[in-house]
């Protein structure tokens, strides 16, 4: 167990001295920014920790500083691509750097506490974050490739790709949490706090990600529909438009029903569905 514990310890220390190199490098460019602040204040207190011997033994615990570390910088990094509008040139490769630097506390998590869910270990919101980052960079660059009609025709096969990988991490996010089943001895006095945990909605994020899943779907049908590239790997692909048309009528039955006036817009979901269905 004690071997295990300095393994542990070691790889995290490697990971959170890397990042530190890396949060350093981007603060030169922009010192003021609360996010790299934020990320640079808990590397100090992760580096003093490894630097006065510090056992890992609170293994969770440090996963979840280093998980919010890697949420932090990728959120700069996502910032500025988002701020140049993603240059065609570098946003395929950067994309994918932010995408694999997402995923790595929860490949972490997996490898250095195998005898416990991964959930468990990073906490159902910090997971819910992970998918949920991945999924709205996906569609961020999908909004911006989709006003590219030249881009597209050339690289559909690529377009209707990021789709389909940022749908399944949108659509992940809002598995994390089991929807709460109003047979499982929970009191619920709210019917409408009733109807929102027992569809899964337990946020305004998680509405927004029904909003992003169904634009998503939408653009796919419409590539999709027009393409005879793609028709042999049907069977690898999504059933975007009962994905979408399943995650709209949701979104739309929460929008007008207990959330009626909260500023939720359901004009452009019922666009939408009025295509896919």
């Amino acid at each position: 167990m004690a071997d295990d514990y300095r393994r542990q310890g070691f790889e995290l220390e490697r990971r959170i001295f890397e990042l530190d190199i890396k949060c350093s490098s981007l603060r030169a460019e922009k010192q003021d920014d609360d996010y790299l602040q934020n990320a640079s204040a808990i590397l100090d207190k992760l580096k003093s920790f490894y630097r006065q011997g510090g056992e890992s033994s609170n293994l969770s615990k440090l996963l979840q500083d280093y998980t919010q570390v890697i949420l932090d910088i990728t959120f700069y990094e996502e910032n500025k691509l988002v701020d140049q509008e993603f240059p065609e040139d570098c946003s395929p490769f950067k994309i994918q750097q932010l995408l694999q630097d997402l995923t790595e506390p929860e490949v972490l998590a997996g490898r250095l506490a195998p005898a416990q869910e991964v959930q468990s270990v990073l906490g159902l919101e910090l997971l819910e974050c992970l998918y949920w980052r991945r999924g709205a960079l996906l569609y961020m660059y999908c909004h911006t490739l989709h006003q590219r009609k030249q881009w597209i025709k050339k690289n559909k096969d690529t377009f209707l790709k990021c789709i389909q990988e940022g749908v399944r991490y949108l659509m992940r996010m809002l598995q994390v949490r089991n929807s709460v089943k109003l047979n499982d001895g929970v009191v619920l006095h709210d019917t409408a706090t009733a109807g929102f945990l027992s569809e899964g909605i337990f946020s305004d994020t998680h509405l927004l990600t029904m909003m992003y899943i169904g634009e998503m779907c939408f653009w796919a049908v419409k590539y999709e529909d027009c393409s005879a590239d793609t028709m042999d790997r049907k069977e690898d692909r999504l059933q975007f438009r009962d994905i979408g048309t399943q995650i709209l009528n949701k979104y739309v039955l929460a929008c007008e029903g207990p959330l009626q006036g909260q500023g939720w817009n359901t004009e452009n979901a019922k666009e939408i569905l009025s295509i896919l269905q």
